[in-house]
């Protein structure tokens, strides 16, 4: 997800994540173990053309969230993500490469959908093994200016990196014209404790 949210079919208002797989299964395979499971929460599902699925979340007790106003809440969606591995992606901080990556995205933002996309993805991060890939660089202290590319991002981005547990990993990728800079790809210890975290956010 180097040049933005990818594989969602449509326009996309609000944050989107990236999941790395590295065991390779079939997209079909993996909808056939999580929609079941969204069923049970999310009203109604929707696969959609090429597979994506959009669904829109009706009880947020199943990930562990007090009940919200279900009007500040979009449709959310999970895809395949064509472009994982990508070919100017710097993998070295990994063991090895991932082999397939899912898109799960908020078709709004505002507060209440970044905490509901955070949790969802925290949910099918343990439940397919994943790591989670933040499009961006997060920061505990979002300012003007963060969506630079510029030393001042960069040491907010390690200052959080170092303050809470689990792993949280700089990724390098081209950003054209010879250029690259660094965005997050973290564990399900480190989101479980940024979702926490009073400054919590995802990238839009």
């Amino acid at each position: 997800m180097a040049s933005g949210p990818r594989g969602s079919g449509g326009g996309v208002s609000g944050p989107a994540v990236g999941l790395w797989l590295f065991e390779p299964r079939e997209f079909a395979d993996i909808l056939a173990d999580v929609v079941p499971w969204l069923e049970t929460f999310c009203e109604p599902v929707e696969t959609k053309a090429g597979g994506a699925v959009d669904f829109w979340v009706r009880d947020g007790s199943a990930l562990g969230l007090r009940a919200f106003d279900p009007a500040s809440v979009g449709v959310f969606f999970v895809s395949e993500d064509e472009e994982v591995p990508g070919e100017d992606e710097d993998y070295a901080a990994f063991l090895r490469p991932p082999v397939q990556g899912l898109v799960v995205g908020a078709g709004c933002s505002g507060s209440v959908n970044h905490v509901l996309l955070g949790h969802l993805t925290l949910a099918l991060a343990r439940r397919l093994d994943a790591l989670v890939d933040f499009d961006g660089l997060l920061s505990s202290c979002p300012a003007a200016g963060d969506d630079t590319r510029n030393e001042a991002v960069l040491a907010r981005a390690r200052a959080l990196a170092s303050a809470l547990p689990g792993r949280l990993s700089e990724v390098s990728y081209g950003t054209g014209g010879g250029g690259r800079w660094l965005r997050h790809v973290g564990d399900v210890e480190f989101l479980e404790a940024w979702l926490q975290h009073p400054d919590f956010h995802l990238i839009k």
